[in-house]
């Protein structure tokens, strides 16, 4: 079974750029390549695509290392790149708990793609070292670059990299997501050029003819009112305003309704406020991390983030409808900034938590995709983290859906 999506195109100094994704159910992955190849071919014509990004599901694991082989030679692509997924997105529609590949190609004219691999042993030592970063992402910041990156949750420090990465190249976009999948170090795979690692992060530099915007939707809502940390150890949330973290949580559940109550029982997160300099705090301004255990003796909570005192936090709950109204928010406001055009393609990196877990049916933040941005060419994957940029800085998030969406630099 193989789902099409029209292709997009743009004109930058009269060089078009193309887009296409294709969608492949077949349970034989060697078939499955060739038709979502032959899928791809038919959308750009005869042109070869600079770029192809290639998700597949675990159904296929004991294949991984042979699919980046057969991609090349069924597309031509000039460079392959990918990983290994828990569902797939392409043709614009999500694809969970079932065999599935996911094609999304794209000619660049005037862009050049700059791949690389790296491990953490390889990670400047120097973080504030832009040569060292510059060698190892083998791009130079004068170019301008953007960054597609892939990474495997289990060997490899995300944080620290999207960090080191965010000081040596402020101005470029990062999008994408941890592999998933697996559940075990080793088991996932990231594909770069004709070659499969278990380890690491694989990525691409592009520079040129090339915009990225992206849009994040982190999918929570706000309860209670925003707090100033006053003692924590490391990741240990001690104490909010003068009181134990623990007693502040439980008057906080007093004050819900029965509704709420039920959610903060099974989906409650901690928002770290994003700029220091705020002097009101809205939904959107806090970075969303999940809370781990509780210390009932001391009274203090997990959270799945470094601390420290002074910063403001607040309680937020994550539901359906707030994750709903979130993106379609997001996105329309995306749309409406765009004076009448659109991109040429996207990529989607979205939680592993949303799609049917959430909403309870597939496809939903592709169908508000397509209502709120149009027909364009749109492939992805289930991530284990999803990577995209909030006020300007880049982070890996969780439960969110992160959009990069591909365009020449005159807007078509």
């Amino acid at each position: 079974m193989l789902r099409q999506a029209d292709r997009g195109r743009c004109s930058w100094y009269g060089s078009p750029m193309q887009w296409a994704s294709a969608l492949s159910l077949e349970e034989d992955l060697e078939r499955a390549v060739a038709e979502a190849a032959a899928a791809l071919k038919a959308s750009l014509g005869k042109e070869r695509a600079d770029l192809l990004v290639a998700f597949v599901s675990q159904h296929h694991a004991d294949l991984y290392d042979r699919l980046a082989g057969w991609v090349r030679s069924a597309t031509g692509a000039g460079l392959v790149i990918g990983c290994s997924a828990g569902g797939v997105i392409g043709a614009g529609s999500e694809v969970e708990n079932r065999a599935a590949l996911s094609l999304t190609a794209a000619n660049l004219p005037d862009v050049e793609l700059s791949p690389f691999h790296v491990e953490n042993a390889s990670l400047p030592s120097d973080t504030g070292n832009r040569d060292s970063w510059e060698r190892m992402v083998r791009v130079s910041a004068a170019n301008g670059p953007h960054f597609l990156l892939l990474a495997d949750p289990f060997s490899f420090d995300a944080e620290a990299f999207l960090s080191g990465l965010d000081g040596a190249f402020p101005s470029g976009k990062k999008i994408g997501g941890l592999a998933s999948g697996a559940r075990a170090p080793g088991g996932n795979a990231l594909f770069l050029g004709a070659s499969s690692y278990r380890a690491g992060l694989v990525g691409v530099a592009l520079h040129g003819n090339v915009e990225i915007d992206t849009v994040v939707a982190q999918g929570c809502r706000p309860i209670g009112e925003p707090m100033f940390v006053t003692n924590c150890q490391r990741n240990m949330l001690a104490e909010l305003d003068g009181r134990k973290a623990l007693d502040v949580l439980r008057d906080l559940f007093l004050t819900l309704g029965e509704a709420d109550r039920k959610i903060f029982r099974s989906s409650l997160f901690l928002g770290i406020v994003m700029m220091d300099n705020l002097q009101e705090y809205r939904q959107g301004d806090f970075l969303i991390r999940n809370l781990g255990g509780v210390d009932p003796e001391s009274g203090a909570i997990a959270v799945a983030a470094p601390l420290r005192e002074n910063m403001v936090v607040q309680f937020h709950l994550r539901d359906a409808k707030t994750s709903a109204d979130d993106l379609a928010a997001l996105l329309l406001r995306y749309a409406s900034s765009l004076g009448g055009g659109r991109p040429q393609g996207s990529l989607l990196f979205s939680c592993l938590g949303r799609g049917t877990h959430l909403y309870g049916a597939p496809d939903h933040d592709t169908d508000l995709f397509r209502e709120r941005v149009g027909d364009v060419p749109l492939g992805g994957f289930f991530c284990n983290g999803e990577i995209g940029d909030v006020h300007g800085r880049t982070y890996l998030h969780g439960y969110t859906s992160s959009f990069g969406l591909f365009r020449g630099r005159a807007r078509a």
